[in-house]
């Protein structure tokens, strides 16, 4: 083997070297997070190091400013005053919500907030019964006579967005003529997207707002 050909083989085997320490750290990076509780992470124990968090998000504790989503975990099968607060920077799903199922992968700080990397949701599909529902064009005929009474809308999700961006769903009739805005704190069930029939129960505001306790796919 003359030297130009030992040189080429001494590069490639350099470069398959690196690659394979680049693929190692990517997949050790990935699944080195360790599963934890939430009683576990607000011990301390566990300050400085990756790990993934599966909680119940607590309602109304989150807020989402300048880009950051900022909201509190607790563990419906142990303690429910132990509540772990987390920070995450991402895309959130527009399923996230109260009540709802968050796995949260990330490092925590010295400060007792796991500052998540990645967050998924988890929220089963719900189905709701239509056949006691108004109609959107029904319930806003209805006008003044049905504002603050609860009442179930079936109408079809013309859009969907996250928690805090607006409004939550935006119902439409069938034929697309008549909106209804919906106001919607709590977790949307898999499933749900624009195009989806729905049936959502609670009560028409006063500025013509649905402010919905339940959102459901039509059965």
């Amino acid at each position: 083997m003359n030297k130009k050909m030992k040189r080429r083989m001494v590069v490639v085997t350099g470069v398959i070297v690196i690659v394979l320490i680049i693929v190692l750290a990517v997949v050790g990076g990935s699944s080195s997070a360790k599963s934890v509780t939430v009683a576990d992470v607000v011990s301390g124990a566990y300050q400085d190091q990756k790990v993934q968090v599966t909680g119940t998000v607590v309602d109304n504790s989150f807020e989402t400013k300048d880009g950051v989503l900022t909201f509190r975990i607790y563990d419906p099968e142990g303690d429910p005053s132990q509540e772990l607060d987390v920070r995450f920077d991402g895309g959130v799903s527009a399923t996230f919500g109260n009540g709802v199922v968050a796995i949260c992968t990330g490092k925590m700080g010295a400060d007792g907030v796991l500052s998540c990397t990645e967050l998924v949701t988890k929220c089963p599909s719900k189905y709701e019964n239509a056949t006691d529902a108004l109609t959107v064009e029904q319930l806003l005929d209805y006008g003044d006579s049905v504002i603050g009474k609860p009442v179930k809308v079936a109408g079809v999700a013309k859009s969907v967005a996250a928690v805090g961006e607006g409004d939550r769903i935006v119902l439409t009739s069938e034929d697309g003529s008549v909106e209804l805005g919906v106001a919607y704190d709590g977790a949307i069930p898999d499933g749900v997207a624009e195009g989806s029939a729905l049936v959502v129960t609670g009560s028409l505001s006063e500025d013509g707002t649905f402010a919905a306790t339940d959102v459901a796919l039509k059965a």
